[in-house]
Formats: C-alpha cells, sequence, structure tokens
C-alpha cells in the first residue's frame, strides 16, 4: 500500500513539472546538463549526493569560485544580497523559476492552466509545490523591489518544512522579522519590502535562468559565504569540493608547519619536495578529523596546482 501511494504522488510530481509550458522536457533538461553522468531526479534534474552537499558546507567559497574559474565556468557568482538570517549558509541543489512582467492575457492563461494541472494560488507559490528536502529555491525576479516580494513568513515556513534550506531570489522578500525566527533558515534578497507581490508571472520552472551575472541550471549545486552565492555545475560539483578539502588541509599543515618553523615560505608556496609531500602524508594519518588522502590523489593535486 504504501509503494503504491509513493508511486501514485511520484507521478503527480512527474505530470505537474511537465504539465506547463514553462517548464522543459526531461530530454531537453538532461540534455542541458549532459556532463552531469550520475543520478538524476524524475523529471530529468541532476541529483548530488546528500554526502557532497554535506560536505560543501566545510569548503570556502573562495577556493570554489577559483577552481570553477581554472575550469572556465566564470559566470557563477554573485554578490551584493541582504539577508534574512545574517551569514546562515545555504546549501544545496538549485529548484531553478523565472520571473518575467505579467499582462492581463498572460497572466489568466498561464494562471487558468496551471490551475487545471493542479497547482493552486497564484504562480510564485508553483515552484514550492515541487521541493525536496535538500533543496534551494532559486528565482528570476529581474532585481524587482516593490511589489517583487517572491515570500513572506508564510511561504519562508512552508519553504523550509520541505527543504530544510533557504532561497536564493533577485527580487525581495517581506515580512524580515518573521522570516528571521525560521531558525535555520535564510534568505538571499535584493531587499526587503512590506509590499506584496503584484504584477509578475512564473514564465519557467527548472530552466535555465539568470542571477545577476550568473548562470543557474536546475539541479547546481548553491552555496552561499557572508554576503555571496556561488553556483556551481552539478558536474563540477565532486571536482570542486574535493580539490577545496585539499587546499582546506593544505593551508592547515602548511600554518602549522610554518609556525614550528619546519619550512619557509617559498618552500611552502613552492611546488612541495618529496620530503614535505612525506611529511603531509605523516600528519594527515595523525588526524582523523580531516579527510584521509592517498598519495597518488596528493600528487595528482599537487601536479594541476594553480592556487
Amino acid at each position: 500500500m504504501k509503494t503504491k501511494l509513493l508511486l501514485s504522488s511520484l507521478l503527480i510530481v512527474i505530470y505537474l513539472q511537465s504539465a506547463i509550458s514553462q517548464t522543459i522536457s526531461k530530454d531537453e533538461l538532461i540534455f542541458l546538463t549532459s556532463e552531469w553522468k550520475g543520478e538524476r531526479f524524475p523529471d530529468g534534474r541532476p541529483k548530488i549526493s546528500d554526502d557532497l552537499i554535506k560536505r560543501a558546507r566545510n569548503i570556502g567559497i573562495e577556493e570554489a569560485w577559483q577552481i570553477l574559474s581554472n575550469n572556465g565556468y566564470v559566470n557563477q557568482y554573485e554578490g551584493n544580497w541582504k539577508t534574512s538570517n545574517g551569514y546562515t549558509p545555504v546549501v544545496g541543489r538549485a529548484v531553478t523559476a523565472t520571473f518575467i512582467p505579467s499582462r492581463p492575457d498572460l497572466d489568466k492563461n498561464i494562471t487558468a492552466r496551471g490551475h487545471k494541472s493542479g497547482f493552486n494560488g497564484a504562480s510564485n507559490s508553483w515552484p514550492i509545490s515541487v521541493l525536496q528536502k535538500g533543496d534551494v529555491y532559486v528565482a528570476d525576479c529581474f532585481g524587482k523591489i516593490n511589489e517583487g516580494t517572491l515570500i513572506g513568513d508564510n511561504l519562508g515556513n512552508a519553504i523550509f518544512n520541505k527543504t530544510g534550506n533557504g532561497v536564493i531570489f533577485d527580487g525581495a522578500a517581506r515580512d524580515m522579522s518573521g522570516l528571521s525566527e525560521i531558525d535555520g533558515f535564510n534568505a538571499y534578497v535584493r531587499d526587503f519590502h512590506p509590499s506584496f507581490l503584484k504584477n509578475v508571472i512564473l514564465m519557467g520552472l527548472n530552466t535555465p535562468t539568470r542571477i545577476g551575472g550568473a548562470v543557474v541550471l536546475p539541479g547546481d549545486l548553491v552555496m552561499t559565504e557572508g554576503g555571496g552565492v556561488l553556483f556551481i555545475p552539478a558536474h563540477m560539483a565532486e571536482k570542486v569540493i574535493l580539490t577545496a578539502e585539499f587546499i582546506s588541509i593544505r593551508d592547515k599543515f602548511s600554518h602549522e608547519r610554518l609556525k614550528q618553523g619546519r619550512y619557509n615560505a617559498g618552500q611552502i608556496d613552492s611546488q612541495w619536495t618529496n620530503e614535505i609531500i612525506e611529511d603531509f602524508m605523516k600528519w594527515i594519518g595523525q588526524h582523523p578529523e580531516v579527510p584521509q588522502l592517498t598519495r597518488s590523489q596528493v600528487d595528482e593535486f599537487m601536479k594541476q596546482r594553480t592556487w
């Protein structure tokens, strides 16, 4: 019985995600994210593992940005945000939404079709209905502030209950005090405003979108740090995390050895000798709290070193 209910719910989600033209087909989404070779959600969205998402919380955005830039991904960062909960991190898989200014005929037709397909209420709530645990709701609302408030505290609670995560909006939010009371949630927005959302319509759900100067695809790994947001293509997530973890471990080792006077800055900041690498491997073994790298992994990281 439980299996039948689960299958039924899954089919409803697939239907809702394919029933309106605001979405793209599963084949198109797979084509656009074809570099990703791992597991996918039923609609085709890349499914980065929970383990990688957990590990991403422990790496720095600067290192991740540099690794992406070195690999040609130069349009993945956007800054200048306001937040509802300080620097509470937002890390997870992107569910994307694109809003445009509405006009009466467009609004009427899209709303009617969405309701017929099973969506309820205004179109700004529709992306919330497809969110899953670990997702981050990423929306382009063309930077609109007054009457560009995509959520208040009611929708903020609904989002957090479904995802355990926050949101990234190139637009605004309302009810800042209410949003700030959601422990673990954070809203990265352009500003807060007391107005209600008006005169916008959803034109893209889980489609490629733009957040300021950054390109975001469904399933991208979203990372925040301070006032910045980084969107890591799903197929780059593991490489970025592994390399950033190595940089972090390397820095801890280097700082310790420099303080001890074992090596000088010139030795640490250049390609390491075999003696330093062997010392590094022993140091890793003495620190079980850090990822336990193999010698071959360290050699490969050092060979590709560009930081």
